[in-house]
């Protein structure tokens, strides 16, 4: 086999290689799992505790502290924040930025195992404490179950009917609700008909108590047949209730509704509400499985629910608070338009600048090492989100800078005379190693992104690992499939009647003479072409200054969020008037599609960068808005702030835009710790005075509130003692 057989062979199978992987990059492309944002895990698990009638030091002393310290003593810890309330313990835990998405499991184990350590020494009436480690799981679609007329205890028929059916679909994690309303039975006792009758509290408890309890009677062989007994009695309604026997006085029977009245409501008042446009809802939170593809999860639902819709009653209505796979499809759309522009400029400017059969060849490099790309994203499973499509993008300038060298190189050869092949050899040879090195340079710019083991760095790693990607398989097409199609491509001046090639030179065209002329000028005067450099630089700078600065811009998500802190203590009744006071404000403004308030704690985590809160209460409403395009937040932002602030002074407003990347919290946020909680409450109102004087300053406000009022019964302590009544059975009382 002689050198030009295996030239052609190398050819043959190089163009088959080229082939293959245009294809597999499309099947890849289709393939490659879709989220709106990266990946990243949050860090933070949250350990509640109850603690019934507790007030707020006495959780802090007698639990909280307790939890604390055993959470201390985890390794992985990187802070502890704890808000004891009346009744509750809320400590959230954050672990260290090191820990992975993999490895954190592990970790919420052993935090679970160091709390169960520590419950035995909490005080009688306080736990069990629960650990919520799917702090982070994201809710991507997002719904809210409302209907006009429809009860709660309806709407949750249909809500987890809609929960069976949901979790068999593709990709489907998790399904939970938000705003649940739990339903009650309420039996008002009557004390005058209980002292007549001489009936107590404890009978009534006792009986109660011991009615639809699970009870073996055993089994009986009858026949042939082995039977199990099981009696009837148990309760099936409401109604029931009232033919509890309760005892026998001088022969009489009493049942309980001689001596109380039965009805069936809500527990009131309610932990939490949603509302939806106007009305009461339960929204349903559907999350999708770690690594799952967002858009095919979500078009999944959207197929199961339509499914569905027979069996959901006429007048009982699905809205969606957010869809994440129309926001996937539309950010990534989005993002490949960008790319494609981007790709046909370069292709483009490099016609006019190289040619036509050298732009047309680093053009069709260009679009072979992006499909390269895919395939590679595809088998170590990078997710196709705004990070590594922007990574795309911005790695599209360097991309084509290998490829322009060996075609340059080539084709000054090629025309001087120099046969095809030997011209691929001797600048792909010269060029390989001052190349690889100048790629390296490049890759190693975007290192430092990699390497960060903080949220950020977590949050912004597929653009690093897209452009080392992206990059290695430039300067591995430049040495393959570049030298090829130029070889086949570009061809020698033919040969004269002499016998020798036409000899062209390949710097005799008006731009290479244009820019000798002016390369030729600057060196000239070069003390003039460093002073306009210079003085380039320094406008550059000063320039810069002006420049807005924000490492994460804001999210062309057409929807922004409203935080509103009304006065400690407010009723969550009355903080969902001033709800619908705020709802009734935005059906005057043009261009917002909608509404969506949860009161008494946030929304579900229905996209990655939305922080939700722990320690929210009764007082605190997180409203929703959405609008038809995201140009009209910027138009009304400032708007709603200041008229939200007029119509509730007395409340802590804070309208904010989403953004992307992780972050939470105010942008300046001060800590203050001390044993003495006067001395801290004076320091933290002298610390907000002082903020609020910032220009551009809104929603200042401390973690601790204002105080609140609270009803303290003076007990007789030396009656109390003589009587033997004890505090206990005064809080039970009075409750």
């Amino acid at each position: 086999m002689n050198l030009a057989d295996i030239s052609i062979k190398k050819s043959t199978i190089t163009w088959t290689l080229t082939v293959v992987c245009l294809v597999l990059g499309y099947i890849a492309y289709s393939g490659l799992p879709r989220l709106e944002d990266p990946e990243f895990a949050i860090k933070e698990a949250v350990v509640r505790t109850p603690y019934p009638g507790a007030s707020p030091e006495e959780v802090e002393k007698e639990v909280t502290e307790k939890i604390e310290k055993a959470i201390q003593q985890l390794g992985q810890l990187k802070r502890v924040e704890s808000y004891s309330e009346a009744g509750a313990s809320i400590v959230r835990v954050v672990i260290k930025d090191n820990y992975t998405m993999d490895m954190l499991p592990a970790v919420w184990d052993e935090l679970r195992r160091k709390i169960l350590d520590v419950t035995p020494d909490l005080p009688p009436g306080a736990g069990p404490p629960k650990v919520l480690d799917d702090f982070g799981d994201v809710y991507g679609v997002y719904f809210a179950l409302y209907g006009e007329g429809y009860s709660f205890a309806e709407l949750k028929d249909v809500a987890e009917m809609l929960q069976r059916e949901l979790l068999t679909v593709t990709d489907v994690k998790k399904v939970v609700f938000m705003g649940m309303q739990t339903e009650a039975v309420y039996v008002e006792m009557s004390k005058t008909k209980m002292a007549s009758l001489g009936i107590t509290r404890e009978e009534i408890f006792d009986a109660l108590t011991a009615k639809n309890i699970p009870a073996d009677a055993g089994d009986m062989k009858i026949g042939s047949e082995y039977m199990r007994i099981y009696p009837t009695g148990v309760f099936q309604s409401e109604k029931d209730f009232g033919d509890l026997f309760i005892s026998s006085k001088g022969g009489r029977l009493i049942y309980l509704t001689d001596v109380a009245t039965v009805t069936r409501d809500y527990v009131d008042p309610p932990k939490q509400l949603l509302r939806f446009n106007g009305h009461r809802s339960i929204g349903i939170g559907i999350s999708t499985v770690q690594g799952g593809n967002a858009v095919v999860m979500g078009e999944a639902v959207e197929k199961r629910v339509s499914q569905l819709q027979g069996q959901i009653p006429v007048g009982m209505e699905l809205g969606v608070i957010a869809l994440q796979s129309e926001s996937v499809t539309l950010a990534i759309n989005s993002f490949i338009i960008s790319l494609l522009e981007a790709v046909l400029i370069v292709i483009v400017v490099l016609l006019f600048a190289m040619g036509l059969k050298s732009g047309l060849i680093i053009g069709f490099i260009l679009i072979l090492t992006i499909s390269a790309t895919f395939v590679v994203m595809g088998a170590y499973k990078i997710t196709l989100e705004r990070i590594s499509l922007g990574a795309l993008i911005i790695a599209l300038g360097m991309l084509v800078d290998n490829a322009i060298v060996i075609v340059e190189g080539m084709k000054v050869k090629i025309e001087g005379g120099m046969d095809g092949v030997q011209a691929a050899k001797e600048v792909a040879a010269q060029n390989a190693m001052p190349l690889l090195g100048a790629t390296a340079v490049a890759i190693l710019a975007f290192a430092s992104i990699g390497a960060m083991e903080n949220q950020t760095g977590e949050y912004c790693r597929s653009l690093y690992y897209v452009i080392l990607i992206s990059l290695s398989l430039s300067w591995l097409t430049a040495m393959t499939t570049t030298p090829l199609m130029v070889t086949m491509m570009m061809k020698a001046p033919k040969a004269t009647s002499g016998g020798d090639r036409e000899k062209k030179d390949p710097y005799a065209g008006k731009m290479y003479v244009s820019y000798r002329a002016l390369v030729t000028k600057a060196i000239k005067f070069r003390w003039v072409t460093l002073g306009i450099v210079l003085g380039l630089f320094v406008a550059a700078l000063i320039g810069f200054g002006f420049l807005d600065q924000m490492f994460f811009p804001p999210s062309p998500r057409p929807q922004f969020i409203i935080e509103c802190h009304f006065r400690e203590g407010t009723h969550i009744h009355e903080t969902e008037k001033k709800v619908e006071q705020i709802e009734e404000y935005f059906e005057g403004i043009e261009g917002v599609t909608g509404v969506m308030p949860a009161i008494g704690g946030g929304h579900s985590r229905f996209v990655l960068v939305y922080d939700v809160p722990v320690d929210a209460s009764n007082q605190y409403a997180n409203i929703i808005v959405g609008v038809e395009d995201v140009k009209i937040v910027d138009e009304i932002f400032q708007k709603v702030q200041f008229d939200l602030e007029s119509m509730f002074p007395d409340a802590n407003i804070n309208v904010k835009k989403f953004l992307l990347g992780p972050g939470k919290g105010g942008k300046i946020q001060l800590r203050i710790n001390g044993p003495d909680p006067a001395v801290l409450r004076e320091l933290g109102d002298r610390a907000i005075a002082i903020l609020r004087t910032a220009e551009d300053s809104k929603a200042v406000r401390s973690e601790w509130g204002e105080p609140v009022k609270v009803i303290r019964p003076i007990m007789a302590e030396d009656t109390a003692r003589r009587l033997g009544i004890s505090r206990p059975m005064v809080a039970t009382a009075l409750q």
